[in-house]
C-alpha cells in the first residue's frame, strides 16, 4: 500500500488540499456552466437548440455546435459562463502580436513588473472582447424567439443586462483559472477548457448510440464503422501522445572557469527542443481567433442561416457564414494556415534562437562542431525543421473531426470529441497534469505515478 501512487496523492497533505481544491473549482464552473441568463426562456431555448439538432446540414446548427463544445454545454443553455476563457485566450493572442510588432511595447515587458502590466493589460482588453461577443451573443439569443414577454417588449434593457452579465461570467471564469494555478494542479485556463470538453463526452456518447440506433433498431453497418473510427481515434490518441513526449537535444559543452579560488563549468548537457515546440497552443489560437469573426458573422446573419429569405441580413453575409461553417471548406483551409503561423509564431517567441545563443556564449558554452558566431543561426535552423513538421501535424489532427464527419456520417459532436482541438487539449492537458502531481510526489519522497521512464510536461 505504501507504494500505491493513487494512495499517496490523498496522503500528502499538501497534494490532497490542491487536488480538492482545483475539484471545487471545476464544480463551481460546471455550476455556472447551467445557470441562464436573466431575460431567457430556458424551456423555450432547451426546445429551439432540440429543434436546431435535428438540422444536421444547417450551417447554424454547425456553429452552435461549434460555440457549445469549447463553452462546456454551457453555450445552448445561454449561462452566465457561456463564453468561457475563449476572450481571454483571444486577447493574448492580440497583445502576443503587439508584443513582436512593437519594440517598445516589448522592452515595457522585460521591465521589472512588466509581466504584471502585460497580465492587467491582458485582463482590460478582454473586458472589451467580451462585451463584443457577448453583444454577438445576445443579438443571436433575440433571433431564435426564446426571450421572455417582458425583455422582448424591452430590447435595449435586455441586451444591456445580458451583456453585462455575460462579461461578468467571462471574467469570473478567467479569476478561477487563475486560482487553479495558483492554489490547484495544472494550468488553470486549460484545466477550465479541459472540464468543459470532458463535460460534452456523455451527450456525445448518447449522440453514437442514436446515430448507430436511429430507429431503436441497430445499424450493423453504421456499428462496423463506429468500431473502425474508436480503433483509428485509439490510433490517434498513441501518436499524439508519442509525438508530445519526443524531443530533439542539442549538446552542449561548458568551458571551465575559475573564479577566485573555485572552478565552474567543465560540463556537458544539451537543450531539449520538443518535436512540436510549442504544443497545443498553435491549435488553441487558431480555433479562438476564428471563433471571434464566426460569432459575429453567424449572429448578423440572422436566424436560419441557411435560407437566404429569412433574417433582414444580405445574401452575401449569409453565404459567408455558410463558407465559415467548421465543416466548411474555407473554414479548414482558414484553420490550417492558422495552426501553422501560430506555431511559427509561439515558438518565436518562446524559444528565441537569439537570447538562446547569447546565453550559450555568456556562460562559456558552445555546440559540438558549430561555431561559436554560427550557434543563433544553426539553432534557427533546428528549430525550422521542427516546427513545419509539427505545424502540419497539428493541423491533420485539428481537421480529423471535419474528415469523420464527412466520411462517415457521424454526428458534430462526436466528430469533434474524437480529433482536433479536443483531442490535442485532452492528451496534453492530462501529461501535463501527471507530471505536475508526479514531480509533488517526488518531492515528498514518495513513488511517482509510473515505475518506466518519466512523465515530461507540456506548454499549455
Amino acid at each position: 500500500m505504501a507504494n500505491n501512487a493513487i494512495a499517496n496523492i490523498f496522503r500528502i497533505k499538501e497534494l490532497r488540499s490542491k487536488l480538492f481544491f482545483t475539484l471545487l473549482i471545476l464544480v463551481v464552473f460546471r455550476l455556472g456552466g447551467v445557470l441562464t441568463i436573466p431575460g431567457v426562456d430556458a424551456t423555450a431555448l432547451a426546445q429551439y437548440f432540440q429543434n436546431l439538432a435535428t438540422q444536421t446540414s444547417s450551417a447554424e446548427n454547425s456553429f452552435a455546435s461549434y460555440m457549445n463544445f469549447f463553452a462546456g454545454g454551457a453555450f445552448e443553455k445561454f449561462s452566465v459562463f457561456m463564453l468561457g476563457v475563449m476572450p481571454y485566450v483571444s486577447t493574448q493572442i492580440i497583445l502576443q502580436l503587439a508584443l513582436i510588432i512593437f519594440p517598445g511595447l516589448k522592452r515595457r515587458a522585460m521591465e521589472d513588473g512588466g509581466q504584471r502590466k502585460i497580465a492587467s493589460w491582458t485582463r482590460i482588453g478582454t473586458v472589451f472582447v467580451c462585451l463584443i461577443q457577448s453583444l454577438a451573443v445576445t443579438v443571436y439569443a433575440q433571433q431564435t424567439g426564446t426571450i421572455t414577454p417582458y425583455f422582448l417588449a424591452h430590447p435595449f434593457e435586455f441586451k444591456l443586462l445580458a451583456m453585462l452579465t455575460v462579461t461578468t461570467g467571462a471574467m469570473i471564469t478567467i479569476w478561477l483559472g487563475d486560482q487553479i494555478t495558483a492554489r490547484g494542479i495544472g494550468n488553470g485556463i486549460s484545466m477550465l477548457i479541459f472540464a468543459g470538453i470532458v463535460a460534452r463526452l456523455p451527450s456525445g456518447i448518447w449522440d453514437l448510440y442514436k446515430w448507430i440506433s436511429p430507429d431503436g433498431n441497430t445499424d450493423s453497418s453504421r456499428v462496423v464503422m463506429a468500431i473502425v473510427v474508436m480503433l483509428l481515434f485509439v490510433a490517434v490518441i498513441a501518436l499524439v501522445i508519442f509525438e508530445q513526449q519526443g524531443e530533439r537535444k542539442i549538446p552542449v559543452n561548458y568551458a571551465k572557469r575559475v573564479v577566485g579560488r573555485k572552478m565552474y563549468g567543465g560540463q556537458s548537457t544539451y537543450i531539449p527542443f520538443k518535436i512540436n515546440p510549442s504544443g497545443v497552443i498553435p491549435v488553441i489560437f487558431a480555433s479562438s481567433f476564428l471563433q471571434f469573426p464566426i460569432q459575429i458573422i453567424a449572429s448578423l446573419a440572422g436566424k436560419g442561416v441557411d435560407d437566404a429569405t429569412s433574417g433582414d441580413a444580405s445574401s452575401w453575409l449569409i453565404s459567408l457564414a455558410q463558407k465559415l461553417s467548421p465543416t466548411g471548406v474555407l473554414y479548414n483551409v482558414l484553420l490550417v494556415l492558422l495552426i501553422i503561423f501560430f506555431a511559427y509564431f509561439y515558438t518565436q517567441v518562446t524559444l528565441n534562437p537569439t537570447e538562446i545563443a547569447k546565453n550559450i556564449r555568456e556562460n562559456g558554452g558552445s555546440i559540438p562542431g558549430i561555431r561559436p558566431d554560427k550557434t543563433e543561426e544553426y539553432m534557427q535552423k533546428i528549430l525550422n525543421r521542427l516546427v513545419l513538421p509539427g505545424s502540419l501535424y497539428l493541423a491533420l489532427i485539428a481537421i480529423i473531426p471535419t474528415i469523420v464527419q464527412i466520411a462517415f456520417g457521424f454526428p458534430q459532436s462526436v466528430a469533434m470529441l474524437m480529433g482536433g482541438t479536443s483531442l490535442l487539449i485532452l492528451v496534453g492537458v492530462d501529461l501535463d497534469t501527471m507530471s505536475q502531481i508526479e514531480a509533488l510526489l517526488k518531492m515528498h519522497h514518495a513513488d511517482g505515478l509510473v515505475k518506466k521512464g518519466k512523465l515530461r510536461s507540456r506548454n499549455l
